[in-house]
Order: structure tokens, then sequence, then C-alpha cells
């Protein structure tokens, strides 16, 4: 009976992996990613996070809004440039504007295939801000109030 139950079911028509196999991707999945909250806990705890968080948009894009300290570099400029801006023995953050584009992951990419240590932050720019954490502009410094639906209000941290 469970059979039918399991293959009428969307979410176990393809059944869960193996727990260690499951343990081995997720493990990896950290390996690669990092997530909003996590960066700006590093970036606020003062001192040298161990990391560079990389902006690889537009310059018009990071006008209109980016990670304080962060440095930026688009993406089709990573070959030329990432040499004179970046050390390879400090792991980068990348991240673009959020969840629904893949240019994060085209830099991490690139910088990868160059040497560099990296990972992506999850989220992007979108999360960095709908989170409230402050980010700059042209035309100076921003923080929004903390959506609801993406961050805790009322409280430290998300506590995952």
């Amino acid at each position: 009976m469970s059979v039918t139950t399991t293959a009428a079911n969307p979410v176990l028509r393809v059944a869960p992996a193996a727990p260690g196999a499951a343990a081995a991707y997720f493990r990896a999945s950290l390996a690669f990613h990092a997530d909003v909250s996590d960066v700006a806990a590093a970036l606020a705890a003062g001192g040298d996070p161990g990391f560079v968080v990389l902006d690889s948009r537009s310059t018009e894009s990071w006008d209109q809004g980016h990670i304080p300290g962060a440095v930026h570099l688009p993406t089709a400029l990573i070959p030329e440039r990432a040499e004179q801006l970046l050390d390879k023995s400090v792991p980068v953050v990348t991240y673009c504007w959020g969840p629904g584009c893949n240019g994060a992951t085209r830099a991490a990419l690139a910088l990868a295939e160059l040497g560099y240590p990296v990972k992506e932050m999850l989220g992007g720019f979108e999360y960095w801000a709908r989170e409230g954490f402050e980010f700059e502009t042209w035309e100076g410094r921003e923080r929004r109030p903390a959506d609801r639906l993406t961050a805790p209000v009322d409280a430290e941290d998300c506590g995952c």
C-alpha cells in the first residue's frame, strides 16, 4: 500500500538518497555556498573575516547598491583583472543580483578556473537588502527594514 502512495506522491516519486549519499551531497554544498546571514555575521565580527566579497555585476548595478567593502569585478572582466584585485590565498565569496540570477555562479566558475578558492553567496544582493543589512549606493549608505519572509525581525538569527 505504501508503494502506491509513494508512487502517487510527487515528493517521494523519486526516493530520498541514502543517508550517506545525502550527507556527502550536503557537505559538498556547504563547501560551495555561503548564505547572506553568515557572510554578514563574519563581516560584522570585525577584523579580517578570512575572505573577500566580490560583486560580479555591472557598474550600473554596483552603483544601485552593493555590500560595503566588496570588490567590484564584473564577470566578463575576471580573466583580465582578477590577478590585480584578488589574492589566490584568500577565499572569494561571489554574489550577483539574487536567486533568479546565475551571475555569481558564472563568476565563481571563472575564479575557480583561474585557481581561486571560491564560494557563492546564496540569495545575492537581493537577500542582503531584504534581510536588512546595510548596503552602499552611489549616493551613500542605506538599510531597509528586514523582510519578515526572509529574516527574523525580533531575533538575533534564524536559529538554523
